[in-house]
């Protein structure tokens, strides 16, 4: 691993959260991102908690790729070195919160309220002041005092209405927390809406018109927000780590990229990458196959369901991924992948499209039920990825159901974040092997 990434470093940076889910801090963030960097402004995004589609946003505003934080399913040299990653040849890095600030994996872990006592970084409240007038300023205030070492350093009125309500907020906000600066007012612009789907956002790659959407909330945030009030809030954190959270799956890893595998970690990747492996894509939609020389080959997550027919009849794909495995590759795939190991795949309509056949695995998406949550995972199968008894963290979201798993062996023992037993999980046959869960890190000492 290069030098300047062990050592330590400073970096400068802030947090943007907001009291609850919806309240329009990705918008926010994106447009303060693409204003900065309009200007010339050499900055940076983290994104907290388990998010695979805001972070692909955040890098087409920057142009670099945003890495995941998260104080629950990272040790802390994982965690500190994402920051480290940001914070390289950048001005400013900025870190977008994950749901309320307070909510975490658990009451008192995981939130973006502990990254920002951790970091030292100053939080940006993003309020939704839509039917509140000086109700939003008692809410700043809550958030403020709810939380010993937790401060709110600005905050940033959005959905706000007619000059009046403005007028209503400033004065509540003088009165009520005159200490906290009001570093904008976002009126409720048209434009700046984000389509959404059953798992979030619709991805970045998928957005009709996203350089369009990028350059107008770059101008609405330049307009509304005092951006050099909020550069001055920024603080710096001491920060050191080695990017390693995961072991690498092999050599030379295949990895398969495109609107139906999108959900890999780009802090995995470079993991790999910085312990010796090489890494290479292929689309598994444009019917491409895993490198001839690849001795792994991953599947991440993303939408298969969507593209159920197309991967089904992707015949030079699929017969590149029961090669790899008959040659001895390691085939592993995490939640849309792991469904794409198995033998069928039932889509909305009810039809069933068959897979690759590697592991004894049906799931269906014609009856939904969400399966949701942090997951700690020790190991019952020998693998790449750790002996049997090591454990790991991830996350689980997603609607599939199972038509059937098994019989085999399976992959990990699970626990929720509370401690609360699930039981097994995933599934392993020799060198083929995966689960729902998407891995973070783990938990072994290195």
């Amino acid at each position: 691993m290069p030098a300047e990434n062990i050592k330590q470093k400073l970096v400068k940076g802030l947090i943007i959260a907001a009291p609850s889910s919806g309240s329009g801090k990705t918008v926010v963030t994106l447009g303060i991102l693409a204003h900065l960097k309009a200007i010339g402004v050499r900055v940076a995004s983290l994104k907290s908690g388990p998010d695979y589609i805001d972070p692909a946003f955040h890098a087409q505003a920057t142009g670099r790729d945003c890495l995941n934080i998260d104080g629950w399913a990272m040790r802390s040299q994982t965690l500190t070195s994402a920051a480290v990653f940001a914070g390289k040849d950048t001005e400013l890095v900025i870190c977008e919160g994950v749901m309320g600030l307070f909510d975490g994996a658990t009451l008192h872990e995981g939130s973006t309220a502990d990254i920002a006592e951790t970091s030292g970084w100053p939080i940006v409240l993003v309020v939704d002041s839509r039917a509140q007038g000086a109700s939003a300023a008692a809410l700043v205030k809550g958030f403020d005092t709810f939380r010993d070492n937790v401060r709110i350093a600005g905050v940033i009125f959005n959905r706000v209405g007619s000059e009046r309500h403005q007028r209503v907020i400033r004065e509540a906000m003088a009165e009520a927390a005159p200490h906290i600066p009001v570093l904008g007012m976002i009126p409720m612009e048209p434009g700046l809406e984000l389509p959404s789907r059953h798992l979030g956002l619709i991805q970045a790659v998928e957005h009709p018109s996203l350089a369009g959407l990028m350059a107008h909330a770059g101008n609405v945030m330049g307009r509304y927000v005092d951006i050099p009030a909020l550069r001055a809030l920024a603080r710096d954190w001491s920060v050191q780590g080695e990017m390693k959270p995961l072991p690498p799956l092999g050599q030379n890893i295949a990895v398969a990229r495109d609107e139906a595998f999108a959900f890999a970690y780009p802090m995995v990747l470079q993991g790999w990458r910085n312990q010796g492996a090489s890494i290479s894509f292929f689309s598994p939609l444009d019917d491409q196959t895993p490198d001839a020389d690849a001795d792994a080959v991953y599947l991440p997550g993303g939408y298969p369901e969507l593209h159920a027919y197309r991967l089904a009849s992707a015949d030079r794909f699929m017969q590149g991924l029961r090669d790899a495995a008959k040659r001895g590759a390691v085939v592993y795939g995490e939640c849309g992948g792991y469904m794409v190991l198995g033998r069928g795949m039932q889509d909305a309509d009810g039809t069933t499209h068959a897979m690759a056949g590697l592991l004894p695995l049906g799931t269906s998406f014609e009856t939904r039920k969400l399966h949701l949550g942090y997951r700690r995972l020790v190991l019952i199968a020998e693998t790449p990825l750790g002996r049997i008894h090591e454990s790991c963290r991830g996350h689980e979201f997603h609607y599939a159901t199972l038509t059937n798993e098994g019989p085999g062996e399976h992959l990990f023992e699970a626990k929720d974040a509370d401690g609360g037993k699930i039981g097994r999980m995933g599934l392993a046959h020799k060198n083929v092997f995966g689960s729902f869960v998407h891995l973070i890190d783990r938990e072994v000492k290195s």
